[in-house]
């Protein structure tokens, strides 16, 4: 078969499937790279605070290139404006969310954002929002989905939506709402809000994430590579068995032929015997 296999129309069948192959696995790497993906904006970038009026703008959507930075800003709460978020856990005890409409500095239409002042174990009235002018670091998330339906009875919502927030406040707002992770006075002194713990919310996962459509599609590549490689070989092993096959046939071919001439020699012997003993 090795002979077969280096006829010149074998080697060039050959080469042509190698080269296929290798685009294959090609292809096949290509695929496994791109199914981990990094982390939309990693950790090194998103825990360095940066202004919230440069990095994101009013009437715009927080997408997840912008969402989960740590953000600052200055400006004023409200009064009057808290709303309670139930139900959101705190070291494992189950509460209420306190937000407030903060109006922002700098930003334009006098526009504001949802401030998740603290947490309460209680939907008791909370303690009033601090007065005057404010400077307050946090992290920056995207709005959860709007109630269907909810009773304006019922004076906790379950979640905390922009949208929904902008039917109970005046002003144009934000979209997406801030943890306060540090809230100070304009002289820099620490904020205390009696009743209320500070609600502090960590990083997004930074593992890369894994896209198994893409890890099926590498390993699919890989099998065509090979079967790119099996197709020559089958090739070549038809073709061997073809010149077998006609070498058994010559074979068979020259057999029949002796034997024929064989029997013809013994038939006309036969016939000088009888002739003699005639």
């Amino acid at each position: 078969m090795l002979k077969t296999a280096l006829k010149p129309q074998w080697l060039l069948a050959l080469l042509a499937a190698l080269a296929l192959a290798t685009g294959f696995v090609a292809l096949s790497g290509w695929q496994f790279g791109a199914s981990e993906s990094e982390p939309l904006v990693k950790a090194d970038v998103t825990e360095v605070p940066v202004p919230l009026i440069e990095h994101h703008s009013v009437g715009t959507e927080l997408l997840g290139t912008v969402a989960d930075q740590i953000v600052s800003l200055s400006g004023e709460f409200v009064p009057g404006t808290d709303e309670l978020i139930a139900p959101r856990l705190h070291e494992d005890i189950q509460g209420v969310w306190v937000v407030s409409e903060f109006l922002v500095d700098g930003a334009p239409d006098e526009a504001a954002i949802a401030v998740v002042r603290g947490w309460q174990p209680d939907t008791s009235t909370p303690s009033p929002a601090p007065e005057g002018e404010l400077n307050i670091t946090g992290r920056l998330l995207p709005s959860e989905g709007p109630e269907l339906k909810h009773d304006v009875r019922n004076p906790v919502l379950e979640t905390l939506a922009s949208s929904q927030l902008a039917n109970l406040w005046d002003h144009t707002l934000y979209e997406g709402f801030i943890t306060a992770h540090e809230l100070t006075a304009a002289d820099g002194a620490q904020i205390d809000q009696p009743g209320l713990t500070r609600v502090v919310v960590g990083p997004q996962p930074q593992e890369a994430q894994i896209n198994w459509l893409n890890v099926f599609y590498g390993i699919e590549w890989v099998v065509f590579a090979g079967f790119a490689l099996f197709l020559w070989y089958r090739m070549v092993r038809d073709d061997y068995q073809r010149s077998m096959e006609a070498v058994a046939e010559r074979a068979a071919q020259a057999h029949q032929h002796d034997s024929l001439a064989e029997t013809d020699e013994q038939t006309g012997d036969n016939s000088a015997d009888n002739t003699r003993e005639n």
